[in-house]
């Protein structure tokens, strides 16, 4: 189950309901999840429709990313910083 919580966030995983049909997981979801806030939308999703990667996976699954450095902050200079080196 997913939450909208305002306008421009995204939706946020908040816990797991259960219902007969979608209509009543949606009503279980606004019961239980919404008393507090003002959520903009739900989501709710069968859990035979969500796939995940395992634990296992992950050496495999997330490998890729170690070949690519600049996706890390730690590779750029601070622009405060490259301005006195600049000097």
């Amino acid at each position: 189950m997913f939450i909208r919580p305002r306008r421009g966030l995204s939706h946020q995983h908040v816990g797991s309901v259960h219902g007969a049909d979608a209509d009543m997981a949606i009503a279980n979801a606004r019961d239980l999840y919404t008393r507090r806030g003002d959520p903009v939308s739900i989501w709710v999703v069968r859990s035979d429709a969500v796939r995940a990667s395992s634990p296992g996976e992950k050496d495999p699954f997330f490998s890729n990313g170690a070949d690519k450095p600049y996706r890390y902050p730690q590779m750029y200079v601070p622009l405060n910083e490259a301005d006195a080196h600049d000097e």
